[in-house]
């Protein structure tokens, strides 16, 4: 169980993740991709004169199952393998959010940041609720999320592709630099 627990080498993690992409394609000939799921279930649970959710949803039931596979997984590494310690955090950036009192790695994610009492702030609304409404909305707007573009497109070698991963990486490095430290200071 101890090989488990630790984090995979990039050389081991990457190929794996990105042996998907082909298996995918020469099983049933799908594309990897992660946000479509939410318009999958859409189209199966409120169908609707809505044009965007009038299609054959049921050819995408797999996407479903992938995404609910997740989920399981997820729960049941909660559950059977529990965390024994904190979560690592390089030094240098331990030291940046001690500068805004986050100092909690307990959990997968600083508990001064995400939890209810701070849900009801103004930090919390914008990190926690418009964060990911804009998360949503771009996924969504860009045709694709981060996994399906920068794994599966460009792995395809589509050009939107490789367009809308230089993108999430600019507006990826804009918000950690120079809008987070403000959202933190709220």
């Amino acid at each position: 169980m101890n090989w488990i627990n630790q984090p995979w080498p990039w050389y081991i993690a990457g190929p794996i993740i990105g042996l998907i992409v082909p298996t995918l394609l020469l099983i049933g000939n799908k594309t990897f991709g992660i946000s479509s799921s939410l318009r999958h279930t859409c189209a199966a649970c409120f169908p609707s004169n809505i044009k965007f959710f009038k299609y054959e949803w049921k050819k995408e039931v797999w996407n479903l199952f992938f995404v609910g596979g997740i989920a399981l997984g997820g729960l049941l590494t909660m559950l059977l393998i529990p965390n024994t310690g904190n979560i690592e955090v390089h030094p240098d950036l331990a030291n940046d959010l001690t500068k805004y009192g986050i100092t909690d790695y307990s959990g997968l994610v600083p508990s001064q940041l995400f939890n209810w009492e701070s849900l009801f702030s103004l930090r919390g609304i914008i990190l926690i609720v418009a964060g990911g409404f804009l998360v949503g909305f771009g996924s969504r707007y860009a045709g694709g999320c981060t996994s399906g573009h920068a794994i599966s497109g460009i792995a395809n070698l589509q050009w939107p592709s490789l367009v809308a991963t230089c993108c999430f990486m600019v507006g990826g490095i804009v918000m950690s630099n120079f809008i987070l430290p403000v959202l933190l200071n709220l």
